[in-house]
């Protein structure tokens, strides 16, 4: 049996999910996903090569839980700023700078590695992660169309152009910002 390393076994797991989870991003920025091993994952961790499957069956959980722990992460992050904002306006800018400034620390570019490695199951547990952010800027839209500040006829299309915007890009995010409020018809986007 492994050493428990805090004071309860949660909070021992916890500690054993950051460790996977800093190992599995270091190795994702020196490697592909499909040359990351088991072994490589529990070495960097700082766990014994068998103590990794008491917490994960296999890299593929792995991928699933990391998802989930950087969506809530930057899910978190994101309300904490969006909290400062009066109007649906302010939301959005904020939505959008928080995207563009933490696009490379939360999003790593996974989806384009994993899309033909993982299974239908693993990918649609990953994709609920990404409902989550979605959600956040449903939320933020709706909100300045009912307030009469944004024209939104159509969420789903307004959601995913504005995602497009956000895709990294040799724009500065000023422009993406300014784009993205002109083409909700934000007013003083000009």
């Amino acid at each position: 049996m492994p050493r428990i390393q805090a004071e309860t076994l949660p909070e021992h797991r916890l500690l054993v999910f950051e460790r996977v989870f800093g190992a599995f991003s270091a190795l994702m920025g020196e490697q592909s996903y499909d040359a990351i091993t088991m072994a490589q994952l529990a070495q960097r961790a700082g766990l014994g090569r068998t103590a990794i499957y008491h917490h994960f069956h296999d890299k593929e959980a792995v991928v699933v839980a990391f998802a989930g722990h950087e969506t809530a992460r930057y899910v978190a992050r994101l309300s904490e700023r969006l909290a400062v904002a009066d109007t649906p306006s302010e939301q959005l800018r904020i939505y959008v700078r928080s995207h563009l400034d933490s696009g490379e620390e939360f999003h790593m570019g996974l989806g384009p590695q994993l899309y033909g490695v993982l299974p239908a199951s693993s990918l649609g547990e990953i994709r609920e992660h990404v409902a989550a952010v979605e959600q956040v800027l449903a939320e933020i839209l709706v909100a300045g169309r009912d307030s009469g500040e944004f024209v939104v006829d159509d969420l789903e299309a307004t959601m995913r152009l504005v995602h497009a915007c956000l895709s990294p890009r040799h724009v500065p995010p000023e422009t993406i910002e300014a784009f993205v409020l002109r083409a909700v018809g934000a007013a003083g986007s000009e």
